[in-house]
């Protein structure tokens, strides 16, 4: 079942990994719309875990919300949001800002020292 577009912002759970299925529940597309967009958009590079799935990050899934907005939303084309993207990218790397805050420009969070415990906390898991 696909969200629904009109919902507000949606909870992206605390994991490391989320599977396509997953990933298509968050940001409320199909999974054959994810893979086009992973086609359309460089910044978008899933890994493939050892049976070939797509394991999208946490970034990825976030990406994913703002191509969707800047699709769904703004009504912009796949070139526009292409070039809205890098843009905003552009400008986050030319920022004044420490490199060490870009990210977080990027990509709100809490403090990066628990996220980094749940990701080796869930690597384990995954290698366990």
């Amino acid at each position: 079942m696909v969200a629904n577009p009109a919902s507000p912002e949606p909870e992206i759970p605390d994991k490391l990994f989320f599977r396509i299925g997953e990933v298509s529940q968050i940001v409320g597309v199909e999974p054959y719309v994810l893979r086009y967009w992973e086609s359309e958009f460089k910044a978008l590079s899933p890994k493939k875990s050892g049976t070939g799935q797509r394991m999208f990050r946490r970034k990825d899934v976030e990406l994913l919300l703002e191509i969707k907005r800047l699709l769904y939303d703004k009504k912009f084309t796949i070139e526009g949001a292409r070039l809205a993207l890098s843009e905003l990218l552009k400008n986050v790397r030319n920022s004044t800002k420490h490199p060490a805050n870009v990210q977080s420009e990027l990509f709100p969070s809490e403090s990066p020292l628990p996220q980094i415990r749940r990701e080796l906390a869930e690597i384990l898991k995954l290698l366990g």
